[in-house]
Formats: structure tokens, C-alpha cells, sequence
């Protein structure tokens, strides 16, 4: 019960960083379903990742003006970068939509915000830590995607200074995942609740990058042979990579499950869903058409997980908001 001089919070104010998770994991989700056609289903996807964005947006206000301890102390936590991720994988979806002009106010807004996250969640590392640690790496490689989605969209007259620019954020990405690495507990794997997968997901988007690169300098002409080879490379590395990760992590879930309810479950929907757009995305970037039908099949993995989460969070939210 609320005192009588003290207004009640909304609920969409109570919400933790790591819902940012859920946007990502629409949004990829939405990415997937456009990819394989599906551009019904992709629309409402999309909508709704629009609608949580503009939700943990009005969120991420409100904390700063009204409750700026608890912004300050949330701020320097690893999910706070998934409001870098989530805007960019929202702008991707809507570059592929063709609304370019949206997608680059949203990367405008990534750009700002991720420099003072990163410094202030990479300061505050420590050993042991939980799968959150990868998530810098996501959301520098999120911006790196954005950026090349862009750059091949907007053609050679304005796009080549952001593939360029991705280029650049895609190793610095890469150096991110190698220094977060050691301070992640491995035993996480078995015992995380969800965040864990995100040791997998942080290769899937890196994977996607370096796709996305191949694409933006097949577009622009940016790259030449050797660069191109090297990209390639690195794509199908890092989603061999990933692949690895996503069967441990499916045989840690079967050795010991973990079915209660949890909001860091929705990072193990992104990694998921961004398993299978890195799939169809390199099979496309590197020439090799038979990755089209795991990438389709792992897609449809990813939705029956994203349906799973989506129950669990509904009942979550229907239980906190019952009278007591």
C-alpha cells in the first residue's frame, strides 16, 4: 500500500535493463521472418519490438528524471547496453524496410549513448561474472551491423563512411568478446539463467557483421580482394563458432533445465533468433545456398523459444499487477 503523499510508479517504470533483451530478440526475430519471406508475420514482430522500444524508452527518461540514484547505479551494469543493441536492432529492421531516414536517427542515438555505456559497464568488470559481460560486445557489433546495412542501402555517395566505420567497430567488437572472455564463469553455462547464452550470441552478431560487411562492399565497391577474402573468413569462423556454442548450450539445458521463469530468458531468445539471421546472412555473404535450411530451421526454433518467453513474461506481469 502507497502512502497518501507518495504517487505510485508506474509499471513500466519497475522494469530492469535487462528487458532491453526483449526488444532484441523481437526485433531479430522480425529480421529472420523477413529474410525467409515471411513479411506478414515479420510486420507484427516488428511492431511490437517498436512498441517495447518506445516503452523501456519513456523508461530510460523517466529514471533519469525522477529516480536518478537508481539510473545511475543501473547504469553501470552490463544489461544497460542493451538499450545500444535493441536501438540498433530496430534500425536494421527498418533499413531493410527501406525507411532508411529512421534507421539513421536511430543509430544517431546508439552512437551517443554507447560510448559512455561502454566506459562505465567495462570499468565496473570483475572475475566470475555472469553472461552480461558479452553484452558490450553485442552492442558494439550491433552498431557495426546498422552501419553496414546502411552503407549498402545508401549506396557509394553517402553510405561508404559507414561501412568504413562498421569495419572498424566489427574488430573493435571482436576485442571486446576477447577481454570479456576470462571474466565470464564458464560454470554459468550449467547453472545461468538465461543471460548465459549471450557467450554464444555475442559470435552470431559478430558473424552477422562481417556478412553484413561482405554485402555493404559488394554494394559500394569498398573492399578490395584480399579484404573481402579476409571478411568471408572471419564470417563463416565466427558462425562456426557460434554454431559450437549454440549445441553446448542446448546439451547444458538438457543435463540440468532451468524452466522457472526468468526476464534474463529473453537472452537466450536473441542469441537464438540471431543465430539463424547470421545463418541465412552468411550463406548469402559467402555463397554457400545449403546454410539456407538450418538457418530456416533454427529461425523456427527461435519463434517457439520467443513464444515460450513471451507466456512466461505475460503471466509474470498479470501476477505482479493482481490484487494482494
Amino acid at each position: 500500500m502507497h502512502g497518501p503523499n507518495v504517487t505510485p510508479r508506474p509499471y513500466w517504470s519497475q522494469l530492469p535493463p535487462a528487458a532491453g533483451a526483449a526488444v532484441m530478440a523481437t526485433g531479430i526475430v522480425s529480421v529472420g521472418l523477413h529474410l525467409t519471406g515471411h513479411d506478414v508475420l515479420s510486420a507484427v514482430f516488428l511492431v511490437l519490438a517498436a512498441a517495447l522500444w518506445v516503452l523501456l524508452a519513456a523508461d530510460f527518461c523517466f529514471r533519469l528524471l525522477r529516480e536518478r540514484d537508481r539510473w545511475e547505479r543501473e547504469a553501470d551494469t552490463p544489461p544497460a547496453m542493451t538499450a545500444v543493441a535493441a536501438t540498433c536492432v530496430l534500425g536494421t529492421r527498418f533499413s531493410l524496410l527501406g525507411w532508411q531516414g529512421l534507421a539513421e536517427v536511430l543509430l544517431v542515438i546508439a552512437v551517443v549513448v554507447w560510448p559512455g555505456l561502454l566506459y562505465v559497464v567495462v570499468r565496473h568488470w570483475q572475475p566470475k561474472m555472469p553472461g552480461g559481460v558479452f553484452i558490450t560486445c553485442v552492442a558494439t557489433q550491433a552498431l557495426a551491423v546498422l552501419g553496414a546495412t546502411l552503407s549498402a542501402a545508401l549506396g557509394p555517395a553517402r553510405g561508404d563512411w559507414l561501412g568504413y566505420a562498421a569495419m572498424t567497430l566489427f574488430w573493435l567488437g571482436l576485442a571486446i568478446y576477447a577481454a570479456a572472455f576470462p571474466r565470464f564463469d564458464l560454470r554459468q553455462v550449467l547453472t545461468g539463467p538465461g543471460d548465459h547464452w549471450v557467450a554464444g550470441g555475442a559470435l552470431a552478431i559478430s558473424a552477422l557483421a562481417a556478412a553484413k560487411l561482405v554485402l555493404a562492399g559488394r554494394a559500394g565497391d569498398l573492399w578490395n580482394s584480399d579484404d573481402t577474402g579476409v571478411l568471408r573468413f572471419m564470417a563463416g569462423l565466427l558462425l562456426t563458432l557460434d554454431l559450437s556454442w549454440y549445441v553446448v548450450l542446448c546439451g547444458a539445458e538438457l543435463v540440468r533445465p532451468r524452466f522457472r521463469y526468468d526476464v534474463r530468458r529473453w537472452s537466450t531468445v536473441f542469441p537464438m533468433g540471431m543465430t539463424a539471421v547470421a545463418t541465412l546472412t552468411v550463406a548469402t555473404a559467402v555463397g554457400v545456398s545449403w546454410l539456407r535450411g538450418p538457418g530456416q530451421v533454427l529461425l523456427w526454433i527461435a519463434v517457439a523459444a520467443w513464444l515460450v518467453v513471451a507466456t512466461g513474461t505475460v503471466r509474470q506481469v498479470l501476477r505482479s499487477r493482481a490484487p494482494r
